[in-house]
């Protein structure tokens, strides 16, 4: 296994942090204050190319792999920045380009491709099912000219930024499938057109990711807005999850790293009873550790890409550097703020928003106990848990 990364890889860090540099941590700030999209920032994601990269080039995009991805990601959060404002514009899109019609194909990926069309929203969660997908109470009737939606989602992030949203509905009622994964299918949905069909309401939380409640009434669509076959989404889904996995561990690989960049700096400039509070062993011994977590976390996260990459397996990597990473983020982001103190709760620092953004991942976008049950049954071969 190669640890290097190579003269491409290496341009597109560079690249992505040079546009990061050209918005500080106060425009962060700013955005996280006012509860605002940072549309400035993602525009210039989309015009740089950044968010297509996995995007195939004869549909406009890089086509590149899920390494250069997280990388992308990475850098971002390294930046001090929230990656989570676009990357559903990197990942979301997979189920179309892996599942799609062709007509699909042709006519959204370029436009998502060069971000003039923003596929941002994935619309799974609902109030009552919570991690169990299988539970869904959203239905989607057939009828003569398509399908008519009814339900309602819950943390739907970034649907007032997206154009079009992914749609997970049962197409089967439960009782009536052989399998509980059955008779459930993704609908790709013009947000453009649904008039009052979907009402949004805003859940305010400690973040700025900006999500909603979604009330779904008699939402007509027609018939060529399914993926793939009908009954068959929740098998999409889980082909598309560990793209996400991997790319949100590259978020929370660059807040840990962010975090210890503002612990070594603080640490060394600090100081209290005539001495830098560095030369503590009781500063340096948790920032050491946290350290060594990131780098544990980053090491796994991309052997998940590159066996990604390579069209291998990868759902036990995958799952666990996103445990992983967002463990080790959650540390650093404690230990930093240990580190400074009081003023790690100062606004002026930027570490008490980072530490608000890089807890979400524990939970976000599946719940770290999940994972360790996933690793039990499917590693270890331990009985099933739920």
């Amino acid at each position: 296994m190669n640890f290097e990364f190579n003269d491409l890889q290496n341009e597109i860090r560079s690249g992505v942090r040079s546009l990061c540099s050209r918005f500080d941590l106060n425009y962060w700030s700013n955005c996280d204050k006012e509860g605002a999209y940072p549309e400035e920032f993602v525009k210039s994601m989309s015009e740089a190319g950044w968010l297509g990269i996995l995007i195939p080039e004869e549909y406009g995009g890089a086509g590149l792999g899920m390494t250069e991805a997280a990388i992308v990601l990475e850098e971002i959060n390294r930046s001090g920045g929230l990656g989570a404002a676009c990357h559903a514009q990197m990942y979301t899109m997979g189920s179309v380009l892996r599942h799609g019609s062709k007509e699909q194909k042709e006519k959204y990926l370029p436009l998502i491709a060069n971000g003039t069309l923003r596929l941002q929203a994935f619309g799974i969660t609902e109030p009552d099912a919570g991690s169990d997908t299988t539970k869904i109470k959203t239905f989607a009737r057939k009828t003569d000219n398509g399908y008519v939606i009814n339900g309602q989602k819950i943390f739907i992030s970034r649907y007032q930024h997206s154009d079009m949203i992914l749609l997970l509905a049962r197409t089967t009622p439960l009782e009536q499938v052989k399998r509980k994964i059955d008779g459930m299918s993704l609908f790709l949905i013009d947000l453009r057109k649904v008039g009052s069909a979907i009402e949004a309401k805003p859940i305010k939380t400690m973040l700025n990711h900006e999500t909603n409640v979604l009330f779904i009434n008699d939402l007509e669509v027609p018939e060529d807005c399914i993926v793939g076959e009908e009954g068959k989404g929740f098998y999409y889904l889980l082909d598309g999850i560990n793209a996400e996995r991997i790319l949100v561990a590259s978020e929370c690989i660059g807040d840990g790293k962010w975090f210890i960049e503002q612990a070594v700096r603080y640490s060394n400039e600090r100081v209290v009873f005539d001495r830098p509070i560095g030369k503590n062993q009781g500063i340096q011994f948790p920032i050491a550790k946290a350290y060594m977590a990131v780098q544990a976390a980053e090491t796994i996260n991309f052997k998940a890409a590159s066996k990604f990459d390579q069209g291998l397996p990868c759902g036990e990597e995958a799952n666990m550097a996103k445990y992983l990473a967002s463990e080790a983020s959650w540390e650093a982001g404690d230990v930093t703020m240990t580190t400074f103190g009081g003023y790690g709760v100062a606004e002026e620092y930027h570490i008490e928003r980072k530490w608000r953004e890089t807890r979400i991942f524990r939970t976000a976008p599946i719940s770290n106990n999940l994972v360790l049950s996933y690793i039990a049954e499917h590693s270890l071969k331990l009985p099933r848990s739920y």
